[in-house]
């Protein structure tokens, strides 16, 4: 039997050097963002959201820590959280997206057909499309997959062998659930009365088991992210109504919704 693998983030340690952004981009091959894009928007923060050409990305929040204004930078590395339920692979049309039994969630970009799905039903918010064709507007989506050419051949992703902080780790699952729980003693035992393990228990187990140095709300982490009802009603009723040419306009209905949701989102990140 295959083990469950999982990337352990410590944010406790995380310095923002971003050397994981560059090694992401490096490994994958992955282009700069647009010039046109890259303007001041008053955060360290670059790029200041996951594009279609930046897979990984660490965020920053400044939060007020108490009556006598000081200030604490919380980092977050963002990215796939390869959920142990992935909505986007249930709701995927064409299997581009699948569940590896090492637990990564996989891409096939050759295999997609650009529906975004995946995009709009994420309770993370992660894919991101991008557009292929500028006059039909269609678009390919795009996301973290865990360097699944290295991990899936014994080696470590990318970003985690070249992280100076060691804030970053990749092993079993439960391994570095474990590690996690014994860091997040570590902090409480120094005073970080809110320090918690994140990805345990959400969506099925995550793919990224985070150390939290305080609350996830503060980190922009959903705190009970819920796999969306919309995404088991689409893939179980509609789209096999839709296969049968049954209830064509509410299937139709449904479609195009979610076509100008997709555009809506392409816009988003353009």
């Amino acid at each position: 039997m295959t083990t469950r693998m999982a990337m352990y983030i410590d944010e406790s340690k995380c310095t923002a050097c971003r050397g994981c952004q560059v090694a992401c981009k490096q490994w994958n091959e992955l282009e700069g963002w647009d010039y046109s894009h890259t303007v001041n928007r008053g955060s360290y923060e670059n790029p200041f959201q996951l594009t279609p050409q930046t897979w990984t990305r660490i965020k920053f929040t400044e939060v007020d820590d108490g009556p006598m204004g000081h200030v604490q930078w919380l980092f977050l590395k963002e990215g796939c959280m390869h959920c142990g339920d992935p909505v986007c692979v249930k709701v995927c049309p064409t299997s581009a997206l699948k569940k590896h039994e090492m637990g990564i969630v996989t891409f096939e970009k050759e295999l997609c057909n650009g529906c975004g799905y995946c995009s709009q039903f994420c309770p993370f918010g992660i894919p991101k499309m991008e557009v292929v064709n500028q006059v039909t507007g269609d678009a390919l989506s795009s996301k973290c997959v865990f360097c699944q050419d290295r991990t899936t051949n014994g080696l470590l992703p990318a970003c985690v062998k070249t992280c100076p902080a060691k804030a970053l780790d990749w092993g079993a699952w439960d391994d570095m659930v474990s590690k996690a729980q014994a860091r997040v003693g570590e902090l409480e035992a120094k005073g970080y009365s809110n320090a918690q393990v994140y990805g345990d228990t959400q969506i099925g187990g995550l793919g990224r088991i985070y150390v939290l140095a305080n609350k996830p709300e503060l980190y922009g982490l959903p705190a009970n992210p819920q796999y969306p009802v919309l995404a088991t009603l689409w893939q179980d009723i509609v789209q096999p109504l839709g296969g049968l040419a049954i209830a064509g306009t509410a299937v139709a209905l449904g479609v195009n919704w979610l076509i100008a949701r997709r555009k809506i989102h392409v816009e988003e990140e353009g």
